[in-house]
């Protein structure tokens, strides 16, 4: 099972199309996390990629140590802590596509790997996102947000891939 995973991570990479060079912005774009409790828990910087897609380098800190969660982009740039993040949408989807890596008709734009959280509780990561774009167009990611579940994505489960509560959040910002 790993090995499809891989496999089709990789295909993800080597299928994107080419992001048009005067669609894409020369800023990295920032997004600031927010645990649920409010509070600032990090922040994602993310930057278009030469040949198509997002380079996503993110910190975030006061998540479930020594774990792994699920990382998604979501269709709306709203994080409020009171509706458990609710209100970020579902997962951002463009193309209709199913859920998951391993799903037959998926993934869709909003998939991205689980990752893990270290002992003291920070998640350091760099994902590569080909399925989306920080210019115009349906697969423009600006404006929408970034959420990280207490679980792990099983990479199947429809819609969302069982990944259980929503315990961070982060708006994808503006241009710096």
């Amino acid at each position: 099972m790993k090995a499809k995973v891989l496999a089709t991570l990789a295909g993800l990479a080597l299928a994107a199309p080419a992001l048009a060079q005067n669609d894409a912005p020369k800023e990295t774009i920032t997004a600031s996390f927010v645990g649920v409790d409010g509070t600032d828990i990090g922040t994602a910087h993310l930057s278009p990629v030469s040949g198509g897609g997002v380079l996503i380098d993110a910190e975030i800190s006061g998540l479930p140590a020594d774990s792994w969660v699920a990382f998604h982009i979501h269709e709306t740039g709203e994080c409020d802590p009171a509706s458990g993040f609710k209100s970020a949408g579902g997962h951002f989807n463009p193309t209709g596509a199913a859920h998951g890596f391993l799903a037959g008709d998926g993934p869709h734009a909003g998939d991205m790997p689980n990752q893990h959280v270290e002992a003291d509780g920070t998640l350091r990561t760099q994902v590569l996102n080909t399925a989306v774009t920080l210019g115009a167009g349906e697969t423009a990611i600006e404006g929408r947000a970034i959420v990280i579940h207490d679980g792990q994505d099983d990479y199947q489960s429809q819609p969302s891939g069982d990944a259980g509560s929503r315990i961070a959040c982060a708006v994808i910002g503006a241009s710096t």
